[in-house]
């Protein structure tokens, strides 16, 4: 069976190599459904699935020329479409770290810009709001805010994931916000 689908796939594969639309259009109109089903699976995103299996073809067609299939044809798009995703996953990770970065370091220059503005009291009225936080919360706040750790090394530290972490400062934050108005205007 397997020596079956190789026959199959190596005409097609050969034209492809050589330029033949019509091959190409063959393995894509064969691939792109159950490629776009997979990575949907993955992501949850239909439009996502789309544009990263078509990015995949995008792909082969370009390279068609320095084609090395080893594994068949369906195990090398699967893999092509797998890596693409964890590619997308990647950067996004890196996009969200610098927005987030960027979102507390924005706050940070903000908070220094004011700093004269406020009196000891309430500055005192900070203090007295961040012991009033839950433990983990508190202890992941001033991590944060105070130490000014990643947060990723937060989250090693406490033995914890930087969702969980983002979660703690967001909730942090909040409640901050609600009791000590004056250093969020």
């Amino acid at each position: 069976m397997k020596n079956n689908k190789q026959q199959i796939e190596k005409p097609l594969i050969d034209g492809l190599i050589d330029g033949n639309r019509n091959s190409y259009k063959i393995l894509f109109d064969k691939y792109y459904s159950w490629l776009c089903n997979y990575i949907y699976k993955l992501s949850g995103d239909a439009s996502l699935s789309e544009d990263l299996v078509q990015n995949v073809f995008l792909k082969l067609w370009e390279k068609k020329t320095s084609l090395r299939i080893t594994t068949s044809l369906k195990s090398y798009l699967f893999r092509s479409c797998h890596n693409e995703f964890l590619m997308y996953l990647r950067q996004q990770k890196r996009e969200y770290d610098a927005l987030d970065e960027l979102k507390w370091q924005s706050l940070f220059e903000l908070y220094s810009e004011k700093e004269e503005d406020k009196t000891e009291a309430d500055w005192i009225r900070l203090e007295k709001a961040i012991e009033q936080l839950p433990k983990k919360c508190k202890e992941v706040f001033k991590l944060s805010r105070l130490e000014q750790k990643k947060h990723k090394e937060i989250a090693e530290i406490l033995g914890i994931s930087t969702k969980t972490v983002e979660v703690h400062i967001s909730k942090a934050l909040r409640f901050l916000k609600a009791n000590i108005s004056i250093f969020f205007l």
